[in-house]
């Protein structure tokens, strides 16, 4: 009887030290944008291309993303090996750096972290597009273009960048003139407001 009388004073004890917290209140969720329940991944608040969502299927790891608007310099990248689990880091370029020398520091990633480089618009240079090819750091480039490309030479740079994974057009309506000789995936994104 001692026992079970026991097991019971201690089952009050818990039950008494659980009750006198203070329920949590949830807070409200931030604003959304008034176009989406959801808001919008790919919105530009402030310049270029924001800081994009990235989701792959095929990824079924347990990993952490870390979002920069620029190239981050060879500290932040050192600092980054404290995040747990590393396993992408998103750029989101305002613009296309012209040439090797502004993206040296790219060399200094993580081992186990890949790098997603989103670029707007076309490569200004053949420089600018052959840059990328002197990378070494895994990395995967999207470029994000809002016209048809205005010349074949254009496309040429594009086909000799080794880490281009794919080009998105945001033309609307979806046209293909032009990216016919593009070899790497060409997707379509339609943007309403």
């Amino acid at each position: 009887m001692k026992p079970i009388l026991t097991a019971l004073a201690l089952i009050a004890l818990l039950a008494g030290c659980t009750g006198g917290t203070a329920p949590h209140t949830p807070e409200p969720p931030p604003a959304a944008e008034a176009s989406s329940p959801l808001g919008n991944p790919f919105s530009e608040p402030r310049s270029g291309l924001g800081a994009p969502l990235i989701i792959d299927r095929t990824d079924l790891r347990y990993g952490t993303t870390v979002h920069f608007n620029r190239v981050p310099s060879r500290q932040e990248l050192y600092d980054l090996s404290d995040y747990p689990a590393l396993a992408h880091i998103v750029i989101a370029l305002p613009q296309w750096p012209n040439a090797y020398a502004n993206l040296e520091e790219l060399d200094h990633v993580p081992e186990e972290a890949d790098v997603v480089v989103i670029l707007p618009g076309y490569p200004p240079t053949r420089e600018a597009s052959a840059a990328w090819n002197l990378v070494n750091a895994r990395v995967r480039l999207v470029v994000v273009v809002r016209t048809p490309p205005p010349n074949g030479a254009v496309i040429q740079d594009l086909n000799t960048m080794r880490a281009l994974e794919r080009v998105v057009a945001e033309i609307d309506p979806p046209d293909r003139s032009g990216f016919e000789l593009l070899q790497r995936p060409l997707s379509f994104r339609v943007v309403r407001e």
